[in-house]
């Protein structure tokens, strides 16, 4: 799907593609996922690259189950979590890993690293996996009183972040994050997502479990 980014006063277009899947589980346990038209939507507005790029996620709906595997394979805790993200190591070119420099002539690969990058330019970015857990999506939005489609966003633009590099770790990131998620979520129509956990809960971006 093709959307326009305006920068330095022009139009240019960046593509974002997601291939989701959902696991079989999912469909008996609770109420269907979000539209793609959707989840792509918020995935775009999640995107703080340039905007020539031409992005790819791969995005997964899974079971609380699947979700307590992943995350107790990959991050040693034995529970299922909101959004996991798995991202891509990309190289200084920005090439997906089946591409290297030798499939590119000389003066695409000057074109695509030039100040001033073409309309046209493409740096494909395999960005890497999501794996959202339907049912404590869903479990969250009822605790914490948000609109399950609110949630759905949220949890798709932090673990977007997340594929970008952004963290929670230190106190400093972990604000500047809060902030960009606030702000992207209010761009897509969504009152403050921590200011609603916060009256509440207390709780902060620290407090996410991805």
């Amino acid at each position: 799907m093709m959307a326009m980014r305006h920068q330095n006063g022009h139009n240019y277009s960046m593509s974002l593609h997601i291939d989701i899947q959902i696991a079989d589980e999912v469909a008996d346990s609770v109420e269907e996922p979000p539209p793609r038209a959707q989840l792509q939507r918020w995935a775009e507005a999640a995107w703080q690259g340039d905007a020539h790029s031409e992005v790819e996620v791969a995005l997964r709906i899974v079971s609380a189950e699947e979700s307590r595997q992943l995350n107790r394979d990959y991050r040693g805790k034995d529970k299922s979590t909101n959004v996991l993200s798995f991202p891509m190591q990309m190289d200084e070119w920005h090439l997906p890993a089946d591409l290297n420099s030798d499939d590119f002539t000389p003066a695409e690969l000057a074109d695509a690293h030039s100040e001033e990058p073409s309309v046209s330019d493409a740096h494909w970015q395999m960005l890497g996996d999501l794996a959202i857990c339907a049912q404590v999506v869903a479990e969250e939005a009822q605790q914490q009183h948000k609109s399950l489609q609110a949630h759905w966003a949220h949890m798709l633009v932090h673990g977007m972040l997340h594929l970008q590099g952004y963290d929670h770790i230190e106190e400093g990131a972990a604000q500047r994050m809060e902030r960009l998620e606030t702000d992207i979520m209010q761009q897509l129509g969504f009152s403050d997502p921590y200011q609603a956990d916060a009256e509440l809960t207390n709780t902060s971006v620290t407090d996410l479990n991805s």
